[in-house]
């Protein structure tokens, strides 16, 4: 009888210990999904400093140097189309025509939110103070995070609203589009 209730225990112990292994696989999941979604939260809120950070730097640089700060700042398809919207109908060697320019980005970007004509980041072609007013994370996917960013001039008493997409390459953040309206 006694040899009866014993192995009794054991069983009854041995059946809990089973239920709570089980227990812990189950919870362990969600575990492991929030250190995912904290991983991502932190690169987004690396890239968003990384944004504000560049953007200052590029408006305080010498202006002598600014096609190399933007190179430095953007993905190589990103500095060519934006260097080739800069310089439509222009009278400057490679200069396209607006219908070419189209033609030539439409696969990649969205030509009419190119900013035709008009500098990088801001329309002026002067400003005083450019400062971050604003920039939200709007969307996320895989080492891509868009922002919807406010710049402001106050020396102008300006407000230049644009989307902006950071991409992360080669452990380093870069800016891979622009999206501006043409001023009016």
């Amino acid at each position: 009888m006694k040899r009866t209730i014993i192995a009794s225990l054991f069983m009854m112990i041995a059946c809990k210990e089973e239920k709570k292994e089980r227990k812990t696989v189950v919870e362990s999941q969600p575990t492991e999904k929030k250190m995912v979604q904290n991983n991502q939260s932190n690169e987004a809120e690396e890239a968003k400093k990384w944004l504000e950070k560049s953007i200052v730097d590029y408006f305080k640089a010498d202006i002598g140097n600014g096609e190399k700060n933007l190179q430095k700042s953007t993905t190589k398809d990103y500095f060519e189309y934006k260097t080739d919207a800069m310089n439509v109908d222009l009278d400057v060697d490679g200069s396209l025509a607006e219908k070419e320019f189209q033609d030539k980005w439409k696969s990649k970007f969205d030509p009419r939110k190119a900013g035709i004509g008009i500098g990088f980041l801001i329309p002026a072609q002067d400003w005083i103070n450019i400062e971050v007013e604003s920039c939200n994370l709007k969307s996320t996917s895989k080492d891509e995070y868009v922002f919807n960013v406010v710049l402001r001039d106050d020396g102008f008493k300006a407000h230049y609203p644009s989307v902006i997409k950071v991409v992360k390459e080669n452990g380093s953040f870069l800016i891979a589009d622009v999206l501006q309206d043409e001023p009016k």
